[in-house]
This record gives structure tokens, C-alpha cells and sequence, in this order.
């Protein structure tokens, strides 16, 4: 009896020393999963965000690009991921508002196996096209593949992504017929769309404007209400051919589910900490993305919620499926 107290003593005595013994999060650099190619508009985002992030961490965030599949390829490592507080995700409106409707098998569930951390920016599209088609503005792009039927085509970051989707949008509205082609990011279809392989593509502003201002690409319009600070020469698709189109993308950090509270809010703090520093504000500017104001992890899923179900409405009634 003596020997048993003695024991459950000596383990009451060490249990304070095992508790010491855990370091303090974070005790390691962060992997901030993008699930898109290096280039496109999620990794430039990832990129102008990260170092500010490390900086208020005291550890470096590395940016990891797991593309595939839409973004879900990525998405699907970041929630099978132990929630640890070192795997992050930046997620997009493909990832997490359209692939869950438009997608069946998709290999996870928003909810069930994400912690929501913070809303971070929001980013116009522009409407891109190779310099060989003959066309300066949304009226005449409409008119020129309304005589073409079947003739264009548009490309993608995948199956089931925001570009996929505000594409399809735009055909329905405009009552052409235009062949989709996906690849594995916009970044990849570049090339294929200044060589005029492929005619059309809605790219991020973020990424898609250095191609115009280099001279390789015609920009025709941006899909936001209003006109992008970055382009405001530009008119939105509503403006300038096609009334009531409207889309933007949205740019979120998520975590695997069961993430502890208080690493949750202290990556909370830290994302909205960056989105109202200066210099993280001008890169943002520059890339023609707007930094959302200090947000709530509730509030982020909230937002999330509310444009899953916009594009799960979209999905149905134009039966938008993937291909």
C-alpha cells in the first residue's frame, strides 16, 4: 500500500514537469498549403501575406503548393492533416464554396473537417484573350462567339473551380456555347491562351493584369459591381455588354478540424494583424486584391456558408456538372 502511494505521488510530482516540457506553439516553421500552382492568384496572395504572418509567429510560414483536381487536391491533404497548428490551408471560394456542390465524391466536408480561421482578401476577375481575336469588348466577344457556336473555347484552374463556374455563368447569361478546357491553374493555361489556342479565361486580376501590361494578353472587362483600382480603365462585364454579371473570388485560411482554441485565435489575430499593416496592404493593392477588415472565424464560415449556397443555386439550375 505503502509502494502504491508513493507511486501515484512520484507521478502527481512529474506531471507539472511534463507539462513544462511541451514547448510553446509554434516551435516550428508553419506549411501554408496553396492548393494551386506556383504563379496563379492564390500563391501571389499566400506569398504577400506569409513573411507578415511568420513575423507576428516568431516562425517562418512556408508556402507548400499542392495543386490538383480543382484545389481539392490540396484542400484533402490539409484536413486528413493532424491539427497541430502547423498545416494551414489557403482556401478559396472553388475550394470551399463550389467543389462541395458541384463535386459528389469530393474527399472532404467544409464543416466536418476544417476549422474556419480568417477571411483574409477578396479579388475581382478580368476577362482575358489572346491578342489575335478579333474582339476590344464584352458586346463584341458575345456577338463574335454567338456566330461561332462551338468554335471558342474557355480555360479553367479545374473542374468545379470559381473560374469553371463564373464562366459557365457568363455562357448562360450570354447564350453562347464555348468549350471548356481545364488545367491544373490558370497559370498553366497562360501560354496556350497567347498563342490562341484557347480564346477566353476569367483570371484573377491578381494574377491575369502582369500579362496585359506586358503586352501578351487583351483585357476586355473585370466581373466585379464596380471597377478594380488596379485597372480602372477597365469596365466590369455588367457595364460594358452584359447587365447584372457579377463574381469575385474570396481568400480564407483554414486548419484541420480540431484545431485547439487558442491556436485557432492566435492565427486569427495574426492573418487580421497582416491584413491591416501597410506594406502587406500595398502588395495586396498592387495585386488588385482587397484585404478584408478584421473578421471572426464564425464570421468567416458564416460568409461561406452564404456563397456555397449562392453557387449550390447556380449548379442546380443550370446543371452545371463536372466534366
Amino acid at each position: 500500500m505503502l509502494r502504491r502511494c508513493l507511486g501515484l505521488v512520484a507521478l502527481v510530482a512529474l506531471a507539472p514537469l511534463a507539462a513544462v516540457a511541451q514547448p510553446a506553439w509554434p516551435a516550428k516553421p508553419i506549411r501554408l498549403v496553396v492548393p494551386f500552382p506556383a504563379g496563379g492568384a492564390t500563391d501571389l496572395l499566400a506569398r504577400s501575406i506569409a513573411q507578415r504572418v511568420g513575423q507576428g509567429l516568431g516562425q517562418t510560414l512556408v508556402v507548400d503548393n499542392k495543386a490538383g483536381a480543382g484545389g481539392t487536391l490540396g484542400s484533402a491533404e490539409v484536413a486528413k492533416a493532424p491539427p497541430d497548428g502547423y498545416t494551414i490551408l489557403i482556401a478559396t471560394s472553388s475550394t470551399h464554396s463550389i467543389a462541395p456542390s458541384l463535386n459528389p465524391n469530393l474527399p472532404y466536408k467544409v464543416e466536418a473537417d476544417f476549422t474556419p480561421i480568417a477571411h483574409v482578401a477578396n479579388a475581382a476577375n478580368v476577362v482575358l484573350v489572346p491578342l489575335s481575336l478579333p474582339v476590344a469588348n464584352i458586346r463584341e466577344l458575345i456577338a463574335y462567339a454567338r456566330a461561332r457556336p462551338g468554335q471558342l473555347n474557355y480555360a479553367s484552374s479545374g473542374n468545379g473551380t470559381i473560374v469553371h463556374l463564373m464562366s459557365e455563368a457568363f455562357k448562360a447569361q450570354a447564350g453562347v456555347y464555348i468549350t471548356h478546357i481545364p488545367y491544373r491553374g490558370t497559370a498553366l493555361s497562360i501560354p496556350d491562351l497567347v498563342s490562341g489556342k484557347v480564346h477566353l479565361l476569367f483570371d484573377s486580376v491578381v494574377s491575369g493584369m502582369p500579362h496585359v501590361k506586358d503586352g501578351k494578353l487583351r483585357a476586355l472587362a473585370v466581373t466585379s459591381r464596380t471597377r478594380s483600382a488596379l485597372a480602372p480603365e477597365l469596365p466590369t462585364v455588367s457595364e460594358s455588354g452584359l447587365p447584372g454579371y457579377e463574381s469575385t473570388t474570396w481568400f480564407g485560411i483554414y486548419a484541420p478540424k480540431g484545431l485547439p482554441a487558442e491556436i485557432a485565435a492566435r492565427l486569427n489575430g495574426e492573418f487580421n494583424a497582416a491584413m491591416k499593416s501597410p506594406d502587406v496592404q500595398e502588395r495586396l493593392a498592387r495585386l488588385g486584391a482587397e484585404p478584408v477588415p478584421a473578421n471572426t472565424p464564425a464570421q468567416f464560415a458564416a460568409m461561406v456558408r452564404a456563397d456555397a449556397d449562392r453557387w449550390a443555386t447556380l449548379i442546380r439550375a443550370r446543371r452545371i456538372a463536372a466534366e
